[in-house]
């Protein structure tokens, strides 16, 4: 089975930081590409051990990813 899950990657310093919102797991890399293959590792190892409980707990079902226009100064 497989799920669709969004990832939010920045740079940070001199690598990037990926980010799961649905599940709120982070990881990094030297490269965007790095960041994403670290990121998806660490949610299926976090599938693989959690217990379905704590799976309902992290998991947001709905997630909403906008731009955000704000005054400045």
């Amino acid at each position: 089975m497989t799920r669709q899950l969004t990832a939010i990657i920045e740079r940070e310093d001199d690598g990037y930081v990926a980010q799961c919102a649905e599940l709120d797991i982070a990881s990094q890399g030297s490269t965007v590409e790095e960041a994403r293959s670290n990121l998806r590792e660490a949610v299926e190892l976090f599938f693989e051990c959690a217990s379905p409980e704590e799976v309902r707990q992290r998991l947001h079902g709905e997630v909403y990813i906008t731009r955000l226009e704000v005054g400045v100064g």
